[in-house]
């Protein structure tokens, strides 16, 4: 799928946890639900850093540029290291080793090590990537026409805005983990979630995912995993842009109105 509908999606999957930790009698305070959608949102394109055009590899200028050539390099070569028999033959590491659930948890686990040990700027650092990111997918069409420093300095206002209302009593920052120490261990759920939502997303597409290595299935370790080939659809085609995108949309408001108990 294509930026936007990564981050669509992977707001309205927070959301929708924020629904069910609620229906469950543990409501989200207001502000994880806030930031882990906007997170979560962010955490949605990430996957793609393997890939030069896409958003996350534009949204940081030269930095994220030279990360993509890393990540790619680093998929391919692992790519070729465990491909198996009935895997093709490649060029590149787009929708390899990024597209892993194992990437996914890495990447979520080393988020909540960094925002535990390496304290408020960790902290900070980890919301302003991802609020830059969320930016970049929710409001694209503004952050297309703007300059990258505006949407640096956007994403830097709302990191420190709302790592100050996290750190009220009661607001969050030691949501579902209350042990000393073990402030915002939270933050690597929505990364988690955002990299897993969107390599579901991603098996919709012709392409599939293989989103179950190093899981073997049959004589293939990068399996495109996805629904019959008849219900996939081609990125930003008119099921992503009129369906999907829509869907994700009122997905989402349920989800926030039944986390808040409006409902």
């Amino acid at each position: 799928m294509m930026g936007p509908a990564h981050s669509l999606s992977g707001a309205a999957a927070w959301l929708g946890v924020g629904a069910a930790t609620a229906a469950a009698g543990h409501a989200m305070p207001w502000p994880v639900l806030v930031v882990g959608a906007l997170i979560c949102a962010g955490a949605a394109l990430a996957p793609d850093l393997d890939h030069k055009a896409a958003t996350i590899s534009r949204a940081f200028g030269p930095v994220s540029k030279a990360l993509c050539e890393i990540v790619d390099k680093l998929s391919f070569a692992v790519y070729k290291a465990t491909r198996k028999p009935g895997d093709k033959r490649r060029t590149g590491g787009h929708r390899t080793l990024t597209h892993t659930w194992v990437w996914a948890v890495l990447i979520g686990g080393g988020a909540s090590a960094l925002a535990v040990t390496g304290g408020r700027w960790a902290v900070l650092a980890i919301l302003f990537v991802h609020l830059v990111l969320a930016v970049e997918g929710l409001l694209w069409r503004a952050a297309r026409v703007s300059s990258d420093v505006l949407v640096w300095l956007l994403g830097a206002a709302g990191a420190w805005i709302l790592a100050g209302v996290l750190d009220q009593p009661g607001n969050g920052s030691d949501w579902l983990f209350t042990a000393p120490g073990q402030e915002y261990l939270w933050l690597g759920l929505p990364i988690v979630l955002g990299a897993l939502v969107h390599d579901i997303g991603d098996s919709l597409t012709v392409s599939g995912c293989p989103i179950l290595w190093p899981i073997p299935i049959g004589n293939r370790r990068w399996y495109p995993i996805g629904p019959p080939k008849a219900l996939r659809f081609r990125a930003g085609s008119w099921v992503e842009l009129k369906v999907l995108m829509p869907v994700f949309m009122l997905l989402g408001g349920v989800g926030g109105a039944s986390a808040l108990n409006v409902f």
